[in-house]
């Protein structure tokens, strides 16, 4: 038997006790498991749908030099959704798991990547990817970031994270703030 979101669990409606000692039915619901967040590869028109969506943690590749059969190429042996305003990109034979973005607007893209692939980003942890490369960031000692960082910011801040690939170096600073009010205004934070 086929069960879906909001399906009764067969021989989950049971009798419960009230407050008043009176039997009342409990239904447990059938939640499907959470579905892994899916990988992406952006062509070189996204480029800051790519960096808003790395803000995000989620795993996008993006490289403007990446012409489109190197993009079909790397998302099917990465088994990556195409994301591309390229209508004649999403005609190739092996371009099947794709997403074409309608807008033009970043805001508005990333909204439609998030509700059309089913992604819930966790707006409270920002960065877990570098920007750059899209590698994981890893938390490193406030001591060996100081060193690698501005002097203002070796003062004032003591939580840090680098990127393992290219040793870029992030911390929670205002610009983390900022991003937070935009994804407020993007109906995602």
């Amino acid at each position: 038997m086929a069960l879906y979101p909001g399906q009764p669990a067969p021989g989950q409606d049971l009798p419960q006790p009230s407050d008043e000692g009176v039997p009342i039915r409990t239904q447990l619901v059938y939640q499907p498991p959470e579905a892994p967040v899916p990988k992406l590869i952006a062509d070189a028109m996204l480029g800051a749908l790519a960096r808003w969506l790395r803000i995000l943690d989620v795993d996008v590749v993006y490289d403007a030099a990446l012409d489109d059969p190197e993009i079909v190429e790397r998302a099917v042996a990465e088994d990556r959704v195409i994301l591309t305003r390229d209508r004649r990109l999403v005609q190739r034979r092996l371009a099947r798991n794709h997403l074409l973005i309608r807008s033009e607007v970043v805001d508005e893209q990333v909204r439609q990547v998030l509700e059309e692939l089913g992604i819930r980003p966790d707006p409270r942890h920002l960065l877990g990817r570098c920007l750059r490369c899209n590698v994981a960031t890893e938390p490193i000692p406030a001591e060996e970031a100081r060193n690698r960082v501005p002097p203002w910011i070796a003062r004032t801040q003591d939580e840090f994270r680098a990127c393992p690939a290219c040793g870029r170096i992030y911390w929670p600073g205002t610009h983390v703030e900022r991003m937070k009010r935009r994804l407020e205004r993007m109906g995602i934070a």
